[in-house]
């Protein structure tokens, strides 16, 4: 294919961004002014009901009881609404959303940063547990919500900052999360039709790409290994990238635009790989 069509092809290639949990789309912000600068459009939907920071700290209402199957309908319906497949990237709760929108055969390659497990990686470390205990704390709490302090959100997301570092991202970035989509993830082994299945074998799933963080105390590079494997089942693409000495916040702290870069570069050229040469294009 020419380099002129390949580039083409991958420029209109849109990009939907899904924010994790405890986090909105502004998360996502700079990177969506990063891309456009490299030439591609992208969108940050929030999950249903959540959009600014401040609008859901005054009201955190929509988050209750918000599980994981809503909220991968809500991504499916824009995904659909667009004009062709784009590249989907996720984090952490984002990166199980993204697996699981590719189980369902949408976007054209996925990117998964600091992913939280689907169903089938078991035997989960102790610090991806300790992550989930203040929304598992009380079963009898399953449509409720899950805040968290200062100092739990340094130890989940910033763990390389000072605490006062870490407050200022936390100022900026945090909403409390939710429940219900801690307890479907974290039974998902024991539920046949949990809605964190994913079917690692099915030929039609998309290209994937994990990104994996040396210290992230909810995705630890294990977790990671064994979704690899498990992924991996499947005929199409699937790969993994290690960062040495970042946390679970990397695609928004110092560095982030390596990130960012990786992400797309990678997704660019499952995108391109599988794009028709036109009729008449020598190689």
């Amino acid at each position: 294919m020419s380099s002129t069509a390949s580039d083409s092809a991958s420029a209109a290639t849109p990009i939907v961004l899904i924010h994790g949990m405890w986090m909105t789309p502004r998360s996502w912000h700079h990177w969506i002014d990063h891309y456009a600068d490299r030439g591609y459009r992208a969108i940050a939907p929030g999950w249903p009901g959540i959009e600014d920071p401040e609008q859901v700290r005054r009201d955190p209402s929509p988050l209750k009881g918000l599980g994981t199957k809503t909220v991968v309908d809500h991504y499916e319906t824009i995904i659909r609404g667009l004009d062709r497949p784009p590249i989907i990237i996720g984090h952490s709760f984002g990166g199980l959303f993204t697996q699981l929108l590719l189980d369902r055969g949408l976007g054209a390659a996925g990117v998964a940063i600091g992913t939280a497990a689907p169903k089938g990686v078991i035997l989960l470390p102790p610090s991806t547990l300790r992550a989930a205990v203040p929304a598992l704390k009380n079963p009898f709490n399953r449509n409720g919500l899950c805040p968290l302090t200062e100092k739990q959100f340094r130890w989940r997301f910033t763990n390389t900052l000072s605490q006062e570092e870490s407050d200022a991202v936390y100022r900026e970035h945090y909403i409390p999360g939710t429940n219900r989509a801690f307890f479907e993830a974290a039974f998902a082994n024991t539920s046949p039709n949990s809605p964190a299945k994913v079917d690692y074998r099915i030929a039609a799933r998309p290209p994937l790409l994990l990104l994996v963080v040396e210290k992230d105390h909810m995705s630890p590079p294990a977790v990671n290994k064994k979704l690899l494997k498990l992924q991996s089942r499947a005929p199409s693409q699937t790969e993994s990238k290690v960062y040495a000495g970042r946390t679970h916040f990397m695609a928004g702290m110092d560095g982030w635009e390596d990130v960012a870069d990786d992400a797309l570069n990678w997704a660019v050229e499952q995108v391109r790989a599988e794009t028709p040469e036109p009729v008449g294009q020598s190689a």
